[in-house]
């Protein structure tokens, strides 16, 4: 697909379909002026007879001789976010028509400068599909041949490229991070993750290490083994690691939960509760992301991404309720609910993480189901020891069109994880399940600045949501890399 930026108005550009964002209040007016004068008067004409208000998503099809027009509601803050929705609008039109060169306004003025990336990224992130086991594909359009991203304010060249090329490198990493999500666990095991940090590795030039077996053992890496231990699968520890090409600014370590699949182990979820369990490696899959764009977007701080991957099963050899764990730090852990198996594995990472002592440790779960009670499908939990670090996040992600939502680490909920037997216990007692989750994983960062997600709730979208389809969202890795490139 040949994308590239043009300054031209829309009359004067080839196209078989012109998607053009417009906002509320201004329907016909911003881009659709650069029509020519029959299109301009089809496009009034239409909202005339239809009375179109341009609400964010609001959509308006016009058939024009020229090419069909299809306009985009902006509301009436046109954000980054309302452009990349727009932008994400084509993808449904153009399989419709079958599009083979297709033009998006980027507004004008200002507004093409600062969103035309926005409009990019909503198409790229909207058009994925996984269709990888369907034997008959529901539809074999491969999308259009070109696409114009249109601006007057705009000038080709190589700062506009600069921007293209970033995009198309950001998105096929949230694409690769769903394909991830949405593989099999028959095929996803612990070790399908190995491989594609390896994979990352060679492509993106960073230094990869994996440990497995004894030297898990070696490593006190107790947690994974213990989580591991009912399945055929070993378990594995991933380490990812990036060296700017400068002096780094700062040193940022990365976790994320690899649960390549959550049977609940020998406390069995219900066989309704186990149908999407392959996604309970969505924190793993966005640092997997991350580090795959992270070359290309090349921030100044050295990063170090660990993936703690294991295979939750209650095979004969599984750890059991009552077992206890002992980490890497000397911290014991009482195991009360194999389901509870993230934090587990978590841990061990965290303790790797803390010893770095980085500026920042950031870890990404698919934790609780608590927090889907508390924030639905949409809206990421954050909790961290570093309200600077915590606030940065949400503003990143907001930037991003990555929801989060500060919950608070509540001290005195420390007594409901106390075990009788060991230092802490991996489950609370019914209530707050996603604070005291965090708060099982605080006892492993030491005194470092650390913010957890919880993206239990939007790493997997159960129906369409704006660009994701059905499926794994790849939620993470864009504010991850915002929030990295800004240090």
């Amino acid at each position: 697909m040949n994308i590239t930026v043009s300054k031209k108005k829309l009359k004067d550009i080839d196209g078989d379909l012109y998607v053009i964002p417009v906002a509320s209040g201004s329907e016909d007016g911003g881009a659709v002026r650069e029509l020519g004068a029959e299109d301009r008067a089809l496009v009034s004409s239409r909202i005339d007879a239809t009375g179109y208000k341009a609400g964010v998503g609001k959509t308006l099809g016009v058939q024009s001789p020229r090419g069909d027009i299809l306009l985009v509601g902006t509301g009436e803050d046109r954000t980054a976010e309302t452009f990349r929705r727009a932008g994400a609008k084509a993808v449904a039109a153009c399989a419709a028509v079958r599009v083979s060169r297709l033009v998006i306004s980027a507004g004008s003025g200002s507004v093409a400068k600062k969103h035309f990336g926005a409009v990019l990224e909503g198409y790229l992130l909207g058009a994925y599909r996984f269709d990888k086991y369907k034997a008959k594909k529901d539809d074999h359009y491969e999308g259009p041949k070109s696409i114009v991203i249109a601006g007057t304010s705009l000038t080709p060249g190589s700062a506009t490229k600069a921007v293209i090329d970033r995009t198309r490198k950001i998105c096929g990493a949230v694409c690769m991070a769903r394909d991830l999500i949405n593989e099999t666990s028959k095929v996803k095991t612990p070790n399908y993750l190995v491989k594609t940090a390896k994979r990352i590795a060679r492509e993106e030039n960073l230094k990869c290490e994996v440990w497995q077996g004894q030297r898990l053992v070696k490593e006190k890496m107790n947690g994974i083994i213990a989580v591991s231990a009912g399945s055929e699968e070993p378990g594995a520890l991933i380490k990812l690691i990036y060296k700017p090409k400068t002096k780094a600014r700062a040193k940022v370590a990365l976790v994320g939960k690899g649960i390549t699949f959550d049977s609940g182990g020998l406390s069995l979820k219900p066989s309704k509760s186990m149908e999407w369990m392959k996604q309970d490696m969505s924190g793993a899959a966005a640092v997997l992301g991350c580090m795959q764009a992270i070359a290309a977007v090349g921030p100044a701080v050295e990063v170090h991404a660990y993936v703690a991957a294991a295979e939750n099963m209650p095979g004969g050899k599984a750890q059991k309720p009552g077992d206890i764990i002992e980490y890497r730090n000397g911290t014991t852990a009482e195991v009360l609910n194999t389901d509870a198996e993230g934090r587990l594995v978590l841990a061990d990472a965290l303790c790797l993480a803390s010893e770095l002592k980085p500026d920042a440790i950031i870890d990404l779960a698919t934790l609780t189901g608590a927090c889907m009670v508390a924030l639905g499908s949409r809206v990421a939990g954050i909790m961290g020891t570093d309200q600077t670090l915590v606030n940065a996040l949400i503003s990143k992600g907001e930037d991003v069109g990555e929801a989060l939502w500060q919950l608070p680490l509540v001290e005195e909920y420390n007594s409901d994880i106390r075990s009788m037997n060991a230092d802490i216990q991996n489950i609370g007692g019914g209530y707050g399940g996603t604070i005291t989750a965090a708060l099982f994983l605080q006892r492993f960062v030491g005194d470092n600045a650390w913010a957890h997600l919880d993206i239990a709730g939007p790493a997997f979208a159960e129906k369409p949501v704006p660009y994701a389809a059905r499926g794994g969202t790849g939620f993470g890795v864009r504010t991850l890399l915002t929030y990295l490139e800004s240090l």
